[in-house]
């Protein structure tokens, strides 16, 4: 079993696509099949997958989430961005992706998002693999 790690920088909030960033993971860990999992290691960050062909799909569940999960509430954590912690826990810290032949299964049109509600910021990311 092996674990990656990388880094990346986000803006205040926005859908990072880190599929090429997971994909050459896979590539430097030698996994040719198995499974890999792709974690978010903050609490006002997320990782999803989701459609990348279109940007708007990300601006509109950005737009569904902050009309779900306002900015400001009556939330009672003192530093601000209770907002971020529960989108976070809504959307999920990690993402499970099959890994056949050196590559990540993915549908035609889905790529891995890190999910950032409370940047800007360096993020890390973990990858941890499983072979079959």
């Amino acid at each position: 079993m092996a674990v990656r790690e990388f880094s990346l920088s986000t803006s205040r909030e926005d859908f990072v696509n880190i599929t090429r960033q997971v994909a050459e993971a896979v590539r430097d860990s030698g996994v040719t099949d198995g499974v890999c999992t792709v974690f978010c290691p903050h609490t006002t960050a997320a990782i999803t997958i989701n459609e990348n062909a279109d940007p708007d799909v990300c601006h509109d569940i950005l737009a569904a989430l902050d009309s779900a999960v306002h900015l400001s509430s009556n939330y009672r954590q003192v530093a601000g961005n209770s907002a971020a912690h529960v989108k976070s826990s809504l959307v999920g810290a990690s993402e499970m992706v099959i890994i056949e032949n050196g590559n990540l299964i993915l549908g035609t049109w889905q790529s891995i998002f890190f999910c950032e509600f409370d940047g800007p910021r360096t993020r890390k990311v973990i990858v941890k693999f499983i072979t079959a």
